[in-house]
């Protein structure tokens, strides 16, 4: 679920006109598929049509029963559906296995539990993290994850990330990989020092968050930094963050590895306590 939009640009250096395309999100908020689409370039996007992107689900499964189709009745697919009724944990254990590893406080540097991989975890995670937890400790919580040291194989966790410790690191980030649908940069403002306020997509979903992004000097212009409105549950080095402007999506950009080096950094002396 996405559409397609054609204008056209002059260039500046020779005044020819040509065609682009822009991506707009779908009218279904739930079903939109553009931020999985964010990264295409105009040579891809010339070649891919949406048929349906214009149409909201309700309106596709009235078609379906029009037209007699025969996947009229079937329901819609949850989460990961290619994996069918295999649990998401046994899929990851099967193609990546295991690597045991402590879980540690990150406010008092004590081993609070041991984990079976750091792929199994996500930042922000709540849920399913006290099976992994000393039974002493679970009920200190809510636990959180938030930070993970893949080089020690390290999980860190803490019972206070709503307190103001953790606000640098739910509200702001670098990103790297910036690629922007146009072949000209459509908001220019971010190259000032303040940034250019932006609407973003940090997940794949419905909500769409208010911010601002920062873009280096020319020759940098594939990095910066975003700075939130609001704290965010759980941002992930490798995670896509996906820019737009009303309907249309400008572009993407990916999570820099600098979000957790500098969260491990201002808590360096906990880790190496532990290692």
């Amino acid at each position: 679920y996405a559409q397609l939009e054609e204008y056209t640009v002059t260039s500046t250096s020779t005044g020819a006109e040509e065609t682009q395309k822009r991506l707009l999100r779908a009218p279904d908020p739930v079903k939109d598929q553009s931020y999985f689409l964010a990264a295409l370039t105009q040579s891809q996007l010339n070649r891919v049509l949406f048929p349906i992107g214009h149409l909201e689900k309700t309106k596709v499964r009235e078609l379906a029963q029009e037209f007699d189709l025969p996947n009229k009745n079937r329901p819609d697919s949850q989460g990961l559906c290619f994996l069918g009724k295999v649990r998401f944990d046994d899929f990851l254990a099967a193609y990546l296995g295991e690597e045991p590893g402590d879980i540690i406080d990150a406010d008092t540097s004590e081993i609070i539990g041991r984990h079976k991989g750091i792929w199994f975890h996500t930042v922000g995670q709540r849920k399913g993290i006290g099976r992994v937890l000393f039974p002493q400790v679970t009920n200190k919580g809510p636990w959180y994850v938030v930070a993970k040291d893949t080089h020690k194989r390290l999980i860190i966790a803490s019972n206070q990330y709503d307190e103001e410790k953790f606000d640098s690191t739910r509200r702001s980030f670098f990103v790297e990989d910036i690629q922007w649908i146009t072949t000209t940069i459509p908001i220019p403002d971010v190259f000032t020092g303040t940034g250019a306020e932006i609407s973003m997509k940090i997940r794949h979903g419905p909500n769409i968050v208010r911010g601002t992004l920062s873009v280096g000097e020319e020759g940098e212009n594939h990095i910066g930094k975003v700075v939130l409105e609001k704290k965010d549950g759980g941002l992930a080095p490798g995670q896509f963050v996906v820019f737009y402007n009303d309907l249309e999506c400008l572009g993407s950009a990916v999570i820099s590895e600098r979000h957790w080096l500098e969260f491990l950094a201002q808590d360096q002396d906990v880790v190496e306590e532990v290692v």
